[in-house]
């Protein structure tokens, strides 16, 4: 006779790695990790498939130059890769907490709740738009709003109709997108609104000439209108006039930050300024045993920059479990405003000297980098210019100059 399992007990289970979240960085991970023979390699993911936000993304613009693919076909690869490789992908299956010691997470899913106790434990949970609530923007609670993620999955997943008329809050690449999206949901794209006074990637500008979307610059969203289904939005420009735009469709798009939940709440050490897990270019967490790699370290940043950090992480995973000592924390960096945040946003003597990436939250024209230690100039460099939600690149060569018992390292742009 088989005994129902009582819900509140924990069925105890280990695995020698534990990579939490199966997007692009996770399935990276697990698949270098189980084709190096790093053991038993678990995979967890909440959605019921595995894959990330590329899953949901039809566009292409994923993989290499030389083999191009759909935001699907790159997450199947993924998939493929990993499970060819040995490691076992389990969909929806979410982890809920930590064990007050060690790398133990409490998880929930088909089977119930089980505790699963591994040697290392990689972070792979990604990133999130901002919903409408946490923007601020006040009004009703009426039918018909999204973020990015949620129109995709609406549309691509679900074929579901999301309306007639639609505008899209945003003007990057993701936002483009977005629109692209809209219409194969069957809307219209009424207007594109950014508080930037201009499209904020040269892609997005040929995107809005391709298709011929009306983009309103210097523009915000300010009110949400209408009772049970969306009616409009009221925004204002710049110079203080107002407009109300009528429309059954919003979208949120862009400002996107860590899902760092778990990593909050295991302790790690967070960076003020991305807000995900504080690491250096080994991907080594405040919390010995645990790593972390892709869009919660950095929101956010595209698929093959997640996957390769995703590898990189892996690398690290198999010289701690070969025995390699838990490295000390490192030298801070941070960023000066108008920068945004940076990564890695560590130094440490024995971590590899992997490039930074970084944002800006205003326009620079050819802005020129100075890295600062204890007022001591260690490197600068001059870029093209820079826009908000572009990634900008920092070079590593100047972590030899950095003192490690000094104080933390800045970076400006004067």
């Amino acid at each position: 006779m088989t005994v129902p399992r009582r819900p509140d007990v924990m069925t105890p289970r280990h695995v020698d790695v534990l990579v939490v979240g199966a997007g692009p960085a996770g399935l990276a991970a697990a698949a270098r990790l189980a084709a190096a023979g790093a053991g038993h390699v678990e995979v967890l993911e909440r959605e019921a498939r595995p894959g990330g936000v590329p899953r949901t993304c039809a566009h292409g613009g994923f993989g290499t130059w030389t083999h191009p693919l759909t935001g699907p076909g790159y997450a199947r690869l993924l998939t493929e890769a990993a499970e060819r490789a040995g490691a076992t992908v389990r969909t929806g299956v979410t982890a809920l907490d930590w064990a007050p010691t060690g790398p133990v997470l409490t998880t929930v899913g088909p089977g119930g709740p089980e505790t699963v106790t591994a040697r290392a434990v990689v972070l792979a949970t990604g990133a999130r738009e901002r919903p409408r609530p946490a923007r601020l923007v006040p009004g009703t609670r009426p039918a018909g709003v999204y973020t990015t993620g949620e129109l995709q999955q609406a549309v691509h997943l679900f074929g579901q109709h999301i309306g007639t008329r639609a505008v899209v809050v945003g003007a990057t690449d993701v936002s483009y997108a977005a629109a692209d999206t809209v219409r194969a949901g069957g809307a219209e794209v009424v207007a594109l609104v950014t508080e930037h006074p201009r499209a904020q990637t040269a892609r997005a500008r040929a995107a809005r000439l391709r298709h011929g979307v009306p983009l309103l610059t210097d523009t915000t969203v300010t009110e949400l209108l209408g009772h049970g289904r969306l009616s409009g939005v009221r925004v204002r420009h710049r110079d203080g006039r107002t407009a109300i735009l009528p429309c059954d469709t919003v979208v949120f798009t862009g400002d996107f930050v860590p899902d760092h939940e778990l990593a909050r709440r295991g302790g790690l050490a967070l960076d003020p300024g991305t807000r995900g897990p504080a690491v250096a270019g080994s991907l080594h967490t405040s919390r010995p045993g645990v790593f972390a790699a892709g869009n919660v370290l950095h929101a956010v940043e595209p698929a093959g920059t997640a996957a390769r950090e995703g590898a990189r992480a892996a690398g690290a995973v198999l010289d701690f479990l070969a025995g390699a000592p838990w490295p000390a924390p490192g030298v801070p960096v941070t960023v000066e405003p108008p920068l945004r945040w940076i990564a890695p946003n560590r130094v440490a003597p024995a971590a590899p000297p992997v490039p930074h990436v970084l944002r800006t939250g205003v326009p620079l024209h050819r802005p020129v980098l100075y890295v600062r230690q204890d007022g001591r100039l260690l490197h600068h460099e001059r870029l093209r210019t820079a826009l908000p939600d572009r990634t900008l690149t920092l070079t590593a060569r100047w972590h030899g100059r950095v003192d490690p018992g000094g104080g933390e390292v800045r970076v400006s742009t004067g």
